[in-house]
């Protein structure tokens, strides 16, 4: 170099080829090392001496040592001039390293030379064999996923995380209308564009690693309602990463249309009761009630007009009264005016007042409502506070019931409890008796939920807790289990 000290030169190479980081070898056209740097020795474990007694296919397993030796052949041969490739080299206690080779023809002086420059990278290709081999498992398993979601004789699919389909069941296709040919690839959200905003939610949150599911889910569709059991849950990656969503469907339209019908029926049978027991309640009311007191009024007149055995008179007088209040109770227990222009509440009051007074039984009434209640939960509630209370008297051998009755949240809950004798709830279930079932489905059909607890000796618990909004009874009849998600107020067709 111009204008440079050739003696500070000279030094110059020795002290770079000396502290150079990548391994230098200087060999001849033969392939024997001349020089070997600290670097090279280091990195295969020799000493300098040790490594000029080798050639350098000594370094390389076969397959690795064959490959290099052609290259060296070419650029011996002046084919070319240099040559690059990944190579293994064996260490001096046998185990394998990798470097990348970088092998140059020098042409000056008076016989070309051929220096070698490697670069260690193990750790580089370690992280590339992990890296294939969690792809080859990846791959297979995957494979193995889709393989099962094809197959499957039931509503699957699974999706990327960009909602896209990378796999659908055949009864996925045809309970859908899909082929599944086109359908691979296509996104969740163009091939169901109305799909409701609190869905994308829910598939939000089964990206982020949740699992929710619903035993039973409406959905619109132009052909009609269907009902689904449904299940979203993410699928893994071998690294333990979220790959996708997987859905799982079962079309119970059949089963929800048939307990529907079976509600319906159990509606009309409950509202054909209801009116039944409302005729014989007039005819109680109106007529008999009315001609027994006509009646006691005959007998007093008697008593007073005449030298009879007045004593026995007043007994009759009595008697009759007794049993126009009877009837007159009887006719509010079948049908209570009260419930119409007091509301149920008042009316739950003086009913549980009135049977007190009447049976000579103490009933504590404790109310903590303030919403007013719809007629059909009202009477839901009336009805089952009659049957409770009478089961009670009936059954208990106590004087003494508790009622309470509150409003918690969007609930209205009702709660009928005595210390009393108990019985075995299962064998009431077995019985013939109909009033625990007549509870019960009268606080299904609002979509509530009814609950007893007994047993010998230990009284007996009624509770009831009943859903005053129309969105909260639909919520729970449609056995959505999907915490947090806010439900817009509107009803919308579900998809999944």
């Amino acid at each position: 170099m111009a204008g440079v000290d050739r003696t500070l030169d000279s030094q110059l190479f020795p002290d770079v080829f000396n502290a150079s980081p990548v391994g230098i070898v200087v060999e001849d056209l033969q392939g024997q090392p001349l020089f070997v740097n600290p670097a090279f020795c280091s990195f295969l474990g020799f000493t300098e001496e040790e490594m000029r007694g080798k050639h350098c296919v000594d370094f390389s397993p076969a397959e690795d040592a064959q490959r290099d030796w052609e290259l060296f052949q070419q650029l011996r041969a002046g084919s070319i001039d240099h040559y690059q490739l990944e190579k293994r080299y064996f260490r001096s206690d046998g185990s394998l390293v990798w470097g990348n080779l970088t092998l140059s023809l020098l042409k000056t002086g008076p016989a070309p030379l051929v220096i070698a420059m490697v670069h260690d990278i193990t750790e580089k290709k370690a992280a590339e064999e992990l890296l294939t081999k969690q792809s080859a498992e990846l791959q297979t398993s995957e494979e193995l996923l889709r393989n099962f979601v094809k197959n499957v004789p039931a509503e699957v699919a699974m999706l990327d995380r960009e909602m896209r389909y990378l796999q659908v069941s055949d009864r996925w296709c045809s309970d859908f209308g899909f082929d599944g040919l086109n359908i691979i690839g296509r996104s969740h959200y163009e091939l169901f564009p109305d799909l409701p905003q609190r869905w994308k939610e829910v598939h939000r949150r089964v990206l982020a690693g949740e699992t929710l599911r619903a035993d039973e889910d409406q959905w619109e569709r132009a052909s009609g309602t269907r009902w689904f059991y449904w299940e979203l849950r993410p699928w893994m990656t071998e690294s333990g990463t979220v790959g996708g969503v997987l859905m799982f469907g079962i079309d119970v339209t059949q089963r929800k249309q048939m307990q529907e019908a079976l509600a319906a029926m159990s509606r009309k049978l409950l509202e054909a009761q209801e009116q039944e027991r409302a005729r014989i309640g007039r005819e109680l009311h109106d007529d008999i009630t009315q001609r027994l007191v006509l009646l006691a009024l005959e007998l007093e007149q008697m008593q007073l007009s005449s030298g009879a055995d007045r004593p026995r008179l007043e007994e009759l007088r009595q008697r009759t009264m007794e049993i126009s209040q009877d009837v007159q109770a009887l006719s509010h227990e079948l049908h209570s005016p009260r419930l119409e222009y007091l509301g149920v509440i008042p009316c739950m009051k003086s009913w549980c007042s009135e049977f007190a007074e009447r049976q000579r039984i103490e009933v504590e009434f404790n109310n903590e409502v303030s919403s007013a209640v719809p007629p059909d939960i009202g009477l839901c509630l009336f009805r089952v506070l009659q049957e409770g209370i009478h089961n009670a008297l009936k059954h208990s051998g106590v004087k003494h019931v508790a009622v309470h009755i509150e409003e918690s949240g969007n609930e209205i809950c009702l709660c009928i409890r005595d210390s009393g004798r108990g019985f075995d709830v299962e064998a009431a279930r077995r019985g013939n008796g109909l009033g625990l079932a007549s509870m019960e489905e009268r606080v299904r059909l609002v979509h509530g939920k009814f609950a007893i607890e007994s047993k010998p000796m230990g009284g007996t618990a009624i509770s009831v807790h009943v859903p005053l909004s129309l969105e909260s009874s639909l919520h729970r009849a449609n056995g959505r289990e999907i915490p947090d998600v806010n439900f817009p107020a509107e009803k919308e067709a579900s998809s999944f």
